[in-house]
């Protein structure tokens, strides 16, 4: 076979006729291309132009130096399939280090993929797999993944290992993780495991969006707890919807996050604990800039990190639990966390407290916030049934309710579906005076009852409202905190937000300042000490 630089994909066997096994003569082309550039050190490239390649029952080994681009998303489109072979997860390319030996010194180097659409739908494993993935590499150097649609996979879209010098950009994940029903391994849009470069990783995720995918919009997750969490990773410009998490970090240090949005996702926006295979939290990373809104729990959640973090400039509103959570899961690191900084955020309408700390903090820094008008999960419990009460795919309607607009936010709606299903339930996203909004019963689905909609008159209730809500709680052991002029009230009618500060009877509060502060304007006392606060000092705070 003669080996030029660039290689027309038609003139080397592929059809993309729709019909047609491409997969034996991309493998082809991809080895000759590969053997050339290990004699040459001159990478390659295969173009692809327009059509629909099928990757039938088994992946494409790739190799280092060649690169694949297509003719544009919807254009070149590689639809992946496993009729043959049902126990096969079958991506568009794969070289791990479990198959094929990958490591630093067994790396694919020199490589682009851009310009085109996996199509992943018709690959179903018998057992869920991780490895069932749109692109499935591992130890990437100097790579660029650029202008990638990826969908409907059966465990991750996007799923590549340690990057260095690498660049992801322009990637579109959507309804990847079919197969994973939400607590699995892998089922993200884009998932990316760290740490096999050691200390530092210079990646950088930019201008990608994650819809709908099984668990997590973008995380990045430690491979193996004895490695060294690395730093040099950013995230910037990138859009997460509807997925179980908008962003997560399972386990890097000094990650970047920058000018993202994370909407309506599923248990919280944004994710730092211990949820990764290695139970390793990230820790030293910053947000600043984002807009984390709507999502249906909470806005911020993080634990088991040593700390520091640090939030700055963001945007933290209408989620349907708590603004900012902190929190530890069983399992990972349980030590307080030191030096972990809010500092000019905007956290309002959330649907609990604004700012919610259920594990130990050390030194924590809430600087120059506006934490307002929280607390708005405030409707009395209520039902309903009969005339005037039907559901569509994401609502319940009830003609003659008058609810408090958003005090149910957040709230589990329970309905009695008929005698064959019994009673369903459901997550209120929001509501107005008569229709109540309401999460997919899944990322990516396009209903919120499983088993079809309750019919017309269908009963319903909802859960009285917890108290007390509180702009800033603390319902855990912190230390030598500094709070300080941030504006903790609620100028809503009615006011939600009950206090500016509460001490739960379970916290202690010890040492710090808190000072400077607006605690005015709620809709009860402006601060309640259920536990005293021990040594520090209050003082020139407006009540």
């Amino acid at each position: 076979m003669t080996v030029p630089l660039t290689a027309d994909a038609h003139d080397y066997g592929l059809t993309g006729d729709g019909v047609a096994d491409d997969r034996p003569a991309l493998q082809e082309l991809v080895d000759a291309l590969g053997d050339a550039t290990a004699a040459d050190g001159r990478p390659r490239t295969v173009r692809v132009p327009a059509g629909r390649y099928v990757i039938r029952d088994r992946p494409v080994l790739w190799r280092s130096g060649v690169s694949l681009v297509g003719a544009g998303r919807g254009a070149t489109c590689f639809e992946l399939s496993n009729p043959g072979a049902p126990a096969q997860p079958v991506p568009l390319a794969w070289f791990t280090t479990a198959q094929h030996g990958a490591g630093r010194e067994h790396h694919i180097a020199d490589v682009t993929f851009a310009h085109f659409e996996i199509d992943g739908l018709r690959v179903r494993t018998e057992e869920y797999d991780v490895l069932a993935k749109g692109l499935g590499l591992q130890y990437v150097l100097r790579g660029r993944f650029t202008d990638l649609y990826v969908h409907d996979t059966a465990a991750t879209g996007f799923g590549c290992d340690f990057l260095q010098d690498t660049v992801v950009e322009g990637v579109l994940t959507e309804r990847c993780g079919r197969q994973d029903p939400g607590e699995d391994m892998g089922g993200a849009g884009i998932g990316i495991g760290v740490g096999g470069w050691g200390p530092v990783e210079r990646l950088a995720v930019t201008d990608c969006t994650a819809r709908g995918n099984g668990t997590n919009g973008i995380f990045l997750e430690l491979q193996q707890d004895d490695w060294v969490p690395p730093r040099g990773i950013r995230i910037t410009s990138c859009h997460t919807e509807d997925n179980r998490y908008g962003i997560s970090d399972w386990g890097a240090d000094g990650l970047l996050v920058t000018g993202c949005t994370m909407l309506g996702n599923h248990v919280a926006g944004f994710d730092v604990s211990a949820q990764g295979t290695t139970n390793v939290g990230g820790r030293g990373g910053l947000v600043t800039g984002c807009v984390i809104d709507a999502n249906a729990g909470d806005g911020i959640a993080l634990g088991n990190t040593p700390g520091p973090y640090g939030f700055h400039g963001n945007r933290i509103s209408n989620n349907g639990r708590y603004g900012y959570w902190e929190h530890n899961l069983a399992g990972g690191d349980q030590e307080p966390a030191t030096d972990i900084v809010l500092e000019s955020n905007d956290i309002h309408d959330n649907a609990l407290d604004g700012v919610r700390v259920d594990a130990p903090l050390h030194e924590p820094a809430f600087l120059g916030n506006r934490i307002r008008g929280n607390g708005r999960r405030a409707a009395p419990r209520t039902g309903g049934g009969g005339e005037g009460v039907h559901c569509g795919p994401l609502s319940l309607t009830d003609e003659r309710a008058d609810w408090l607009p958003g005090g149910h936010r957040g709230k589990e709606l329970t309905v009695g579906a008929g005698p064959e299903r019994g009673d369903v339930t459901a997550v209120v996203v929001d509501n107005t005076a008569t229709e109540l909004t309401l999460a997919p019963v899944r990322p990516g689905a396009g209903t919120a009852w499983p088993g079809g909609t309750p019919g017309p008159g269908a009963a319903y209730r909802l859960p009285d409202c917890p108290a007390p809500r509180a702009g800033l709680t603390a319902a855990a052991a912190v230390t030598h905190p500094y709070v300080q002029g941030n504006r903790v009230r609620d100028d809503g009618h009615p006011r939600t937000q009950v206090h500016a500060v509460w001490i739960a009877p379970e916290a202690t509060w010890t040492g710090g300042r808190v000072s400077g502060n607006d605690f005015g304007g709620n809709a009860s006392a402006s601060t309640r000490f259920d536990s005293a606060p021990s040594g520090g000092r209050w003082r020139d705070n407006a009540a």
